[in-house]
């Protein structure tokens, strides 16, 4: 259900971790509790989300994978 909203909130756009708080406040007004970076992360490793260190800006920037049903075979 999470990854739901965040997939449409996101789109096929890659974001930083500071664009995804403003994103997040703006369309839903909610902030998370936790810290956004590590609430990420979580979904990272679950598998649930993408991220990746971008080395030249110095942040992690994170993005949705496709559904299962949307990649070609």
């Amino acid at each position: 259900m999470v990854m739901k909203a965040m997939r449409k909130t996101m789109g096929d756009k890659r974001y930083t971790t500071v664009e995804m708080e403003l994103l997040l406040i703006s369309v839903y007004g909610y902030r998370c509790p936790d810290t956004l970076s590590r609430s990420l992360n979580k979904l990272r490793q679950m598998g649930e989300l993408c991220g990746e260190l971008d080395r030249e800006e110095g942040c992690m920037v994170w993005w949705a994978p496709p559904e299962k049903g949307d990649q070609p075979e």
